[in-house]
């Protein structure tokens, strides 16, 4: 296995994994939603059926893609194409996921630690797999 087919296996294994700690989120009781959004300083969850759906379900699709992104790292060359289509998106989700958390008015802190990772991610698997091209 070539370095970059090792770096790209690691960090596709890291995203995969860090996603899954969405999966008790699917779980947790509204009342510990609330308090965790309180710890972070986001006020008081509104207790209506649209928040309770999309924190669900939102936490039940990151589960749902770390489990297709850990099946990926398991052959990055076999799955090159996939893993490129993954990298764009990756990209174009990084982007709006940083002009969804200013429009909504998130701290700094979040919108930075969210977006910009994302795209970063997206281009430097990109860069790697272009390496993987040449061997």
């Amino acid at each position: 296995m070539s370095k970059a087919e090792r770096a790209i296996v690691i960090i596709l294994r890291v995203i995969g994994i860090a996603g899954l700690f969405a999966t008790p989120a699917i779980f947790l009781p509204f009342s510990w939603m609330d308090a965790i959004h309180g710890w972070l300083g986001l006020g008081e969850l509104p207790d209506v059926p649209i928040v309770r759906y999309l924190a669900r379900s939102l936490s039940a699709f990151y589960a749902v893609m770390s489990v297709l992104i850990l099946y990926l790292s398991h052959d990055v060359r076999r799955h090159r194409g996939l893993l490129k289509l993954w990298c764009m998106l990756a990209i174009l989700f990084g982007f709006t996921l940083w002009g969804i958390g200013w429009e909504a008015g998130l701290p700094n802190s979040w919108t930075l630690a969210e977006g910009p990772p994302a795209v970063l991610i997206g281009f430097v698997v990109l860069w790697l797999q272009r390496k993987l091209d040449v061997h």
